[in-house]
């Protein structure tokens, strides 16, 4: 008559999900990117040291389907110029990296990975925490002065 309590629990977890994607901002969008890429390589070390075959492949593709289908075709390479061209570029070898992770097993290929990720999404939180650099001064605070 009712599904199982787990049920329950993933079509919440699932609802609050998809309302964080509505409301955020695409600089959030591309954080939580990062984000889902580094869960994905958790669960592929994890099924890796643990010898699920299963889970490992359905965890790098994860990763990979990520790392391409999202951030890399977030990329706009006209208005980002050389970034958006060496991201470009780094985006592809950490796709092929976790490629070759999943036919060696290799959980270093895939810790090499995710370093980078961090990287990346800690470069972009904050790029977020720095104001906007534009040809107009910035109001002031008169209550303060």
């Amino acid at each position: 008559m009712f599904g199982s309590r787990q049920t329950g629990v993933h079509a919440y977890a699932k609802v609050g999900m998809e309302t964080g994607v509505v409301a955020a901002s695409p600089h959030k969008l591309i954080v939580m990117l990062y984000d889902g890429a580094l869960v994905a390589l958790n669960s592929a070390l994890g099924a890796i040291r643990s010898g699920n075959i299963a889970e490992k492949g359905k965890s790098l593709s994860k990763a990979i389907l990520i790392i391409d289908s999202g951030l890399r075709a977030a990329l706009d390479k006209k208005a980002g110029g050389e970034i958006a061209e060496g991201l470009d570029s780094l985006y592809e070898y950490m796709s092929g990296r976790l490629l070759t992770a999943n036919i060696q097993n290799d959980a270093g290929i895939v810790e090499e990975v995710q370093r980078l990720l961090i990287d990346l999404r800690d470069t972009w939180n904050a790029i977020a925490d720095t104001p906007a650099v534009t040809g107009r001064p910035q109001p002031t605070n008169l209550a303060s002065v």
